[in-house]
């Protein structure tokens, strides 16, 4: 298979395309440029993710799969009215410039999928104990009204008669990613514990289960529409910080009061403190056999894996 990532150089990107390469697929990465950190073996393909002019659109034809991650990073702090604009046109423009390239490739030279990253945040704020599968309501916060924006531009290649999956991703847990480490940060400390009152929902995935279900959205012709990346272990915040203290050998019994992570964040508050009782409804049924479904597992993986 030659599958094309947009924003290949992140820390999904980089681990879906040694995954990929390490099977024995063609993997460019569409880069803009400058140093770019890929795996051994993928070819890098210069673009501007803001219009679908280039040498890059030619990279389409012949392609079986494109992957879009393309974004202003969302950890990046702080949430400025300029930085939230920052993250949505990025997505935006990028989504929008490759469906425009889909559209200029032959019909019978184009990706039979696109697989578009999205947030679980689409769903917004639940404090009920509501489960929400891929069919619930859209909520209605900034991250909430980004992801939907998002998700609606990369729909527009459906039409083309390309395969659209919409991935809807929780926190990864990695080693290397900043938000799983600020999360962990004061029990290193010795200072960790609930988030708010942490009674709300905490939707996560491990690294290797978010790289195994774009796997999946590639490889089966079944899976379309959005999909819940979430592992199937969801609780309570104040439980994983308490299962985060147990596996770091470290107390969780300093609470963060949500009016100082409000005053200290604003807007960016909400990563912490939203929550939903979100399930792996159509990963599931597809057969997604998750490797880390646990969160013990998957927090004594990422923590004490050498």
């Amino acid at each position: 298979m030659n599958v094309l990532i947009a924003g290949g150089s992140g820390l999904i990107g980089r681990r879906l395309a040694g995954s990929l390469v390490k099977d024995g697929h063609e993997v460019v990465v569409l880069s803009r440029g400058g140093q770019t950190k890929t795996p051994t073996g993928v070819r890098l393909a210069t673009w501007d993710a803001r219009t679908a002019d280039g040498d890059w659109v030619k990279e389409l034809s012949g392609a079986q799969g494109l992957i879009n991650l393309a974004g202003a990073s969302i950890g990046s702090w702080p949430w400025t009215r300029r930085r939230m604009e920052a993250l949505l046109a990025s997505r935006l423009s990028a989504t929008i410039a490759l469906v425009q390239a889909l559209e200029r490739t032959p019909a019978g030279r184009r990706p039979s999928v696109l697989v578009n990253a999205s947030g679980i945040d689409y769903y917004g704020d639940r404090v009920g104990d509501e489960i929400i599968t891929e069919e619930g309501a859209p909520g209605d916060s900034f991250l909430a009204r980004l992801s939907q924006q998002w998700e609606a531009a990369a729909q527009t290649a459906e039409p083309l008669g390309v395969r659209v999956v919409r991935i809807r991703t929780a926190m990864v847990f990695a080693r290397d990613a900043l938000a799983f480490r600020l999360l962990t940060l004061p029990f290193r400390l010795f200072a960790g514990g609930p988030l708010g009152n942490g009674r709300q929902w905490f939707t996560w995935i491990h690294l290797d289960d978010i790289v195994g279900l774009y796997r999946l959205a590639l490889d089966d012709s079944r899976a379309s529409g959005a999909i819940n990346a979430v592992a199937p272990d969801v609780r309570r915040e104040g439980e994983v910080a308490r299962e985060i203290g147990r596996v770091m050998h470290r107390p969780a019994l300093v609470p963060a009061p949500a009016f100082m992570l409000r005053l200290a964040l604003r807007a960016q508050a909400q990563l912490l403190l939203d929550g939903r009782h979100a399930t792996p409804t159509k990963a599931q049924a597809l057969g997604y056999p998750f490797r880390f479904g646990g969160l013990r597992d998957a927090l004594e993986d990422v923590i004490h894996r050498r």
